[in-house]
């Protein structure tokens, strides 16, 4: 068995067991109509496996073909796309984000690096993880001082990359075998983690890179996060089927059922600048799009038209949109509110 196939297979058997053992999680909340717009293009390369979508600076929709070795861009707009050939060959690239610059950075995750793509060029620079056991960097999010960050899931680290440098730092969680997962900076510069084979969550200090968790209720298995304005953390508890807030300060969780039940699996969530909370369920056929209020803790619901084949992640643009990928229908889009 390849690399790739046990990374995928290993996944596959975590999600199914948590999905298995979220039986007695409290029942889903009321929900009303989402009245939103869910435009999806197809991914021109046959299963390519859109992983992660990210906004470019431009505000084009870059997402990552994880099984096609390439990065993709759409122009939302025209409904253009380009996409772009990875040089190492099966790299899996998996999360991205865009640099001041423009620049797309992505995790190879099926080859243990951190790439740079120029979209001017075309040109890749890669990074590779200095320790060997640093095999699959998940997902990256860069802070206010240009640093990006990273988890790295089975490998069970935090990294620092410095782009003017080339220099990686690791960092091993304290918990073993946590699988830090989705990341992201608070106001503050702090990087804050999931940690999904377990029920915490934790934030890095970005100088002395120590480590610092958060317990959060028992069965709880974190995948995604979003940090709104007042640096309150959403998280999307796959296990539970539920919607958490963590409360950095005082370490005070809450947790909502969400509207399609304990096996809902909530997987991608962004935070759009009017603090509305969006996430998908994945456990649901076909998938949806939640969105939450905060102010009245209530959910609105829409089902996403192609099915979404698991949306493993989000990202909100400056407008109040949202990108998703769908990765099981091979496709991308764009959630709006309707006009």
């Amino acid at each position: 068995m390849t690399k790739r196939n046990q990374i995928i297979l290993s996944v596959a058997i975590l999600g199914l067991g948590l999905a298995l053992a979220s039986r007695g999680a409290p029942p889903a909340n009321e929900v009303s109509e989402l009245k939103v717009t869910i435009r999806e293009w197809d991914v021109p390369t046959k299963g390519a496996h859109p992983h992660d979508p990210a906004v470019g600076t431009d505000g084009a929709l870059w997402f990552t073909e994880q099984m096609a070795n390439k990065l993709g861009r759409l122009d939302p707009v025209t409904g253009t796309f380009k996409e772009y050939p990875l040089k190492l060959e099966d790299s899996g690239p998996h999360g991205l984000v865009a640099d001041r610059d423009g620049n797309i950075w992505f995790t190879g995750n099926f080859k243990g690096y951190i790439g740079k793509l120029d979209p001017r060029t075309g040109a890749v620079t890669e990074f590779k993880i200095p320790d060997p056991k640093g095999e699959d960097p998940h997902t990256a999010v860069f802070d206010s001082h240009g640093l990006l960050w990273f988890t790295l899931q089975t490998a069970n680290m935090v990294g620092r990359l410095n782009p003017g440098t080339g220099k990686i730092d690791l960092k091993h969680v304290p918990t073993a075998d946590s699988h830090p997962y989705g990341i992201a900076i608070d106001s503050k510069g702090i990087p804050i983690f999931c940690e999904f084979a377990t029920n915490k969550m934790a934030k890095i200090d970005p100088g002395k890179m120590e480590i610092t968790e958060y317990a959060l209720p028992e069965g709880a298995r974190p995948r995604r996060m979003a940090i709104d304005a007042s640096d309150r953390v959403y998280f999307t508890d796959f296990n539970g089927g539920r919607l958490g807030r963590l409360e950095l300060g005082s370490g005070a969780v809450k947790m909502w059922a969400s509207p399609g039940g304990a096996k809902a699996a909530p997987y991608g969530i962004a935070i759009t600048p009017d603090r509305m909370v969006w996430y998908s369920e994945s456990g649901v056929k076909p998938n949806t799009i939640i969105q939450f209020d905060p102010k009245t803790e209530q959910f609105a619901r829409a089902i996403i038209p192609s099915g979404g084949g698991t949306v493993r992640n989000m990202a909100a643009t400056s407008d109040g949109r949202v990108y998703i990928a769908c990765s099981g229908v091979n496709k991308v889009g764009v959630v709006e509110r309707a006009r």
